[in-house]
């Protein structure tokens, strides 16, 4: 009910057959596919969550009966062991064992690294003792015996009489023996008579005594059970009703101090740990696939897995609660090696301590780290990834990234990973190629995975409907074409050709998903991958002693904070902006290579320009705009009525929700009263001036002018206008305040 695999052509009405038909088969096998692929999934587990947690199963993990579990995927090995400095690196010490419990047809691998019972304490009394790795004690200290803990669950458990033969396993034997076969019965199988079947023996007793309400017979009609039995349905729904006697289990547990007299850890915090697999081309080593922390060796040429489970006083304890995801995202798109001021890499504690604060102040509500998850390069910004479950060892240790993450909760910042599956590393030494010495494994030479996907960046119909209506489900697309827009527009179109339509287009491209784009005027890209980003464009070519520095620094000013608030108000529900952007960071990234000589001096930021009067005014206008979304809600309202779009005089103005946006792009032209139509008529306030002082700007607009009333005149369509000053490169943003009523007198 509800589900049609092609609803979105409908709700886009797309009606030319030919076309009609080519998006319904192409969207019907994709529907199908997805379906088909729920369908396995399902079959194979309860639901999604429990397809998506295999991390809590596969890698190295703690069990709580004084072990460490490890499982791995590799279809292609045949023999598995861990190896590392805990064992001598022996490969067959710690193996798995042929077998249900060690190997099994689907190329999972599975290995027990047993506690060592320190010299003189004897083993546990109960086999399956379990122990609390947290806490120091738990109820099993408490000195209650297992006999005590048994005879508790049992009297609760059972009304009086139905653990009779628990407790005395022989006595119904015995007595039905000697009820068939009288005292003196037969003693060999051989001297055993024929006997009727039981259900007769039980009818010929059932005369004598009467029915038994613990009876159980087989009437041979229920294909759930081999058996087919009936019980007494009373006594069967009182048992079904029963739980099972789980916190008496429980009360045996016993805490970290028993654990650690008795037991010395089969794989101790820190250790370096690698996989060994006998494959059919040889033996090999690999760094785990599901490792949580790897750290490479300073060559770059190898790698170890190291065991992270620190004790609980030195372990990260989370102390604030996730966010609630607000109804749009501004999000700081970073990346924490280059997030220092000095030439080294940044870790996490420096991002969490010196970048977070920052952020915070500067009014964005979301993160976006790029380059966190463990990868070959530090060069390749995180783009040759080894270890999807690990952050990567050169900024910290997983707790350190824990704080990091949780000190961004504090702060009201939710957080965002980029994970670039679709670009991990082709090696074989650190990453998953040949993993298992087999060319099928992860993925094949020279391929990365099986099925080539991408993080979302691209947009067709059905990307961001729901699943039901033939979508794919995605919450939000990316607008690559805006930051290409800009980028053309600034290097190679002289300003008095700039197209105002074609701004609009490229910003609007996509009406009716309008409230699922994410925008940017620029992010990482132009920043890092030896592009250029606007800053450097607009200003790393001024001279200050030229004659034209004053007009060109205007211009480059005036452009920047204009590109910025036209991309995050006439846009989607989300928008982003890279590091250091905010404020005008006048240079690019260059990661240390073989190029530059390995030089840290261009992979960072420089923070301190944020002292800079030009750095400063930049950074104030960001921190207005976003404070300007925060109050106002302008990316969650609807999409803006844009309407107005000039190209001779270069002027764009839209309104969304009670606000007037209004943006002159002309290098020269200023206007002294320009008509802009307007829905209501009243009185409009500036909230918001790219032309003011304290933005660098030089307050063309004086302080009178900031409260306009409409005309009574008919402008872009609309009943009432405002004729408001309009500096050129300015742009301004108006707010209604107050309407205009009408008392007509007789």
């Amino acid at each position: 009910m509800g589900i049609n695999p092609v609803g979105f052509l409908v709700k886009r009405g797309i009606t030319h057959k030919v076309f009609g038909q080519f998006l319904r088969e192409r969207q019907g096998e994709t529907y199908k596919a997805l379906k088909d692929l729920k369908d396995e999934i399902f079959n194979r587990h309860i639901n999604l969550k429990d397809m998506s947690t295999g991390y809590e199963l596969l890698g190295m993990h703690r069990h709580p009966e004084h072990r460490a579990d490890y499982m791995e995927w590799a279809p292609g090995a045949r023999y598995c062991a861990i190896i590392g400095d805990f064992n001598g690196w022996s490969p067959t010490e710690n193996c798995a064992r042929e077998g249900r419990f060690g190997h099994d047809d689907y190329g999972y691998w599975f290995i027990i690294l047993q506690d060592k019972l320190r010299e003189g304490e004897k083993p546990d009394e109960l086999y399956f003792q379990r122990y609390n790795y947290l806490d120091e004690y738990d109820k099993g200290d408490s000195g209650v015996t297992i006999e005590e803990l048994f005879k508790k669950s049992n009297d609760e458990y059972w009304q009086p009489g139905e653990d009779r033969y628990l407790n005395n396993r022989f006595e119904g034997p015995a007595k039905l023996y000697e009820e068939i076969f009288g005292p003196n019965g037969p003693q060999t199988l051989e001297d055993l008579p024929d006997l009727p079947d039981a259900e007769t023996r039980y009818k010929e007793w059932a005369a004598e005594h009467g029915p038994s309400r613990y009876a159980v017979i087989d009437s041979g009609n229920k294909e759930f059970d081999i058996f087919s039995l009936i019980v007494d349905p009373e006594w069967r729904e009182r048992i079904r009703k029963l739980k099972p006697p789980l916190a008496y289990w429980n009360e045996s547990r016993k805490g970290r101090k028993a654990w650690l007299k008795k037991y010395i850890p089969a794989i101790p915090h820190g250790s370096k740990y690698r996989v060994y697999f006998n494959t059919p081309n040889g033996p090999l080593e690999r760094v785990p696939a599901w490792a949580s922390y790897v750290q490479p060796e300073a060559d770059g040429m190898q790698a170890y897995a190291i065991h992270w489970d620190p004790p609980p006083e030195q372990a990260y304890k989370r102390k604030n609660t996730s966010p609630k995801v607000p109804n749009s995202l501004r999000i700081y798109e970073a990346h924490v090696g280059i997030s220092g001021s000095e030439p080294k890499i940044s870790s996490f504690n420096d991002f969490t301590d010196k970048v977070l604060p920052h952020i915070k102040v500067a009014g964005y509500n979301a993160i976006q780290l790029i380059g966190v998850i463990e990868h070959k390069d530090y060069f390749t910004v995180g783009y040759r990834v080894t270890n999807f479950y690990a952050v990567s060892s050169r900024y910290g240790t997983p707790d350190d990234f824990k704080r990091l993450v949780d000190e961004a909760h504090g702060l009201g910042l939710l957080v965002f990973l980029e994970i670039v599956h679709s670009y991990a590393a082709a090696d074989e030494m650190v990453g998953l190629s040949m993993f298992d010495g087999s060319n099928d494994c992860y993925f094949h030479s020279a391929l990365c995975f099986r099925n080539r996907s991408y993080s979302e960046a691209t947009f067709y119909p059905g990307l961001c409907e729901p699943i039901s209506q033939g979508g794919l489900g995605f919450d939000y697309y990316v607008n690559l074409s805006v930051s290409e827009m800009w980028s053309t527009f600034l290097e190679s179109v002289p300003d008095n050709e700039w197209s105002m339509t074609k701004i609009v287009n490229t910003l609007v491209s996509n009406r009716e998903y309008a409230d699922k784009m994410l925008t940017y005027a620029e992010n990482y890209n132009q920043s890092i991958s030896r592009r250029r980003s606007f800053a450097e464009i607009l200003f790393g070519e001024l001279d200050e002693h030229s004659h034209h520095y004053k007009e060109s620094f205007m211009r480059g000013s005036s452009l920047h904070k204009m590109i910025r608030l036209i991309t995050l108000t006439i846009g989607g529900r989300a928008y982003l902006n890279f590091m250091g952007n905010e404020f005008g960071h006048p240079k690019g990234v260059e990661f240390p290579a073989s190029s530059n000589n390995f030089s840290y001096s261009l992979a960072n930021r420089q923070w301190d320009l944020l002292a800079k009067e030009v750095n400063h005014d930049l950074f104030s206008f960001d921190k207005d705009m976003m404070k300007l979304d925060k109050k106002e809600r302008v990316l969650s309202r609807g999409f803006p009525n844009v309407h107005h779009v000039n190209d001779n005089s270069m002027v764009i103005s839209y309104i969304r929700g009670p606000l007037l946006f209004i943006f002159n792009f002309h290098p020269t032209d200023s206007y002294d009263s320009y008509a802009i139509g307007v829905e209501e008529a009243g009185e409009y306030q500036i909230i918001l001036n790219t032309d003011e002082i304290k933005y660098g700007g030089q307050g063309s607009i004086k302080e009178d002018q900031y409260l306009q009333r409409t005309v009574s005149r008919r402008v872009d369509g609309l009943r009432t206008c405002l004729e408001v000053p309009l500096p050129s490169r300015t742009a301004q943003v108006d707010n209604f305040v107050e309407a205009i009523t009408f008392q007509f007198i007789s």
